[in-house]
């Protein structure tokens, strides 16, 4: 399949809602150095670990998902109890 059209840095399969979209970010060598080890130990990709871990921490932070992201259907979901 052609990547034409797709637009730069984006396959023709990350076009659609849900897809896979290649993005970049800005690390230090030592911030790089860090990815690289926790995926290797995870043995996932070092995107992979990335996605992983911002899951993680936005169900912490968000565990009944926000009004763009709400959990999946039949997922229970934990209600923080104020003290």
């Amino acid at each position: 399949m052609s990547n034409e059209g797709a637009g730069p840095g984006r396959s023709r399969e990350a076009a659609g809602e849900g897809r896979k979209i290649v993005r970049s970010f800005t690390a230090t060598r030592q911030d790089l150095a860090m990815l690289e080890s926790i995926a290797r130990y995870h043995g996932f990709s070092k995107s992979g670990t990335i996605t992983s871990l911002v899951r993680k921490e936005f169900w912490r932070v968000f565990p009944a998902g926000t009004a763009a992201v709400r959990p999946d259907r039949g997922a229970r979901v934990m209600r923080r109890q104020d003290d």
